[in-house]
């Protein structure tokens, strides 16, 4: 099981990428104390996503978190009118794909559905 991911963005976007999580179901969670500040922290089913606050952060151009949003195509409008970029793309395993712009440049796929089981 995976726990978490930890992605960097820039600290006067944190209150926007809660946002951004939060229209995919993801709450706010306290985070560590001893982290203080420089961290934001967010959970869905026992998987959370830690925003580290940095001025020197960075994104792959490629790499990306996936998220399954089992209301697909309402998860896209909402971000959409929320003014996030999302774009749709080729379905996998037989399930509509998209991605999404999250601040701090960090792309999103969101899975209407995950491939099966092996």
């Amino acid at each position: 099981m995976l726990h978490h991911v930890s992605l960097e963005i820039p600290p006067e976007e944190a209150d926007r990428s809660v946002e951004f999580w939060g229209l995919l179901g993801f709450e706010e969670v306290p985070a560590a104390d001893v982290l203080g500040d420089s961290v934001r922290w967010l959970e869905r089913d026992a998987t959370q996503i830690h925003l580290i606050l940095t001025e020197a952060h960075t994104a792959p151009a490629l790499g990306h978190a996936a998220v399954v949003a089992s209301d697909h195509a309402e998860a896209k409008q909402r971000l959409r009118d929320a003014g996030f970029e999302v774009e749709d793309t080729r379905q996998l395993w037989g399930a509509d794909r998209a991605f999404a712009i999250a601040p701090g440049g960090h792309r999103v796929e969101l899975m209407a559905a995950p491939p099966p089981s092996r």
